[in-house]
């Protein structure tokens, strides 16, 4: 009867539970330092897809267990974010604590080859809420590793053009 009855709990316990994994890559020509100073700068929200603004102060280094608050694009309600673990210029993991039914986990890493700087973003959403919200946020999601490496690279070229220009500018031209 007992065996019964711990079986019965058991699966009474179980809940639906749907999980979602989904992973970017990006190549860029930008270095690895320069790519992984975009990716933790929490005060630039272009490194997640839903949010809009973050209560970090500017220059902050990302730190295990390092806890902040953020604002989406759909609701004022502030959310909770919480950073996992940081290898210091490979590897960033973030979960996102936003409402009771949903667990997201971003993970980025950074990593230099042969073709250039591999910039790889991954998404895992956990619990019953998933599917509505990949929903909502699968079309920014997919764009979230290109406008990184896309705002690092304008910034690096942006760099070259001010460098060139104040070559131009100099007094001995001949």
């Amino acid at each position: 009867m007992q065996g019964w009855l711990s079986k019965f709990i058991q699966r009474k316990r179980r809940r639906f539970c749907a999980s979602l994994v989904r992973t970017y890559r990006e190549i860029s020509s930008a270095s690895v330092d320069e790519l992984w100073q975009q990716v933790v700068d929490f005060t630039d929200v272009s490194w997640h897809p839903l949010l809009k603004s973050t209560n970090v102060p500017y220059g902050l280094v990302p730190k295990p267990g390092l806890i902040f608050q953020a604002v989406t694009r759909f609701s004022p309600i502030p959310i909770r974010i919480f950073v996992e673990r940081v290898n210091p210029r490979e590897m960033i993991s973030i979960r996102v604590l936003a409402i009771p039914g949903i667990e997201e986990r971003v993970t980025y890493r950074v990593e230099s080859t042969v073709c250039g700087t591999c910039l790889s973003y991954s998404v895992t959403l956990r619990g019953w809420l998933s599917p509505l919200i990949w929903s909502l946020s699968r079309p920014y999601a997919d764009r979230v590793a290109r406008s990184l490496v896309e705002a690092v690279e304008k910034a690096g070229l942006q760099a070259v053009s001010r460098k060139k220009k104040s070559l131009n500018d100099s007094c001995f031209d001949f």
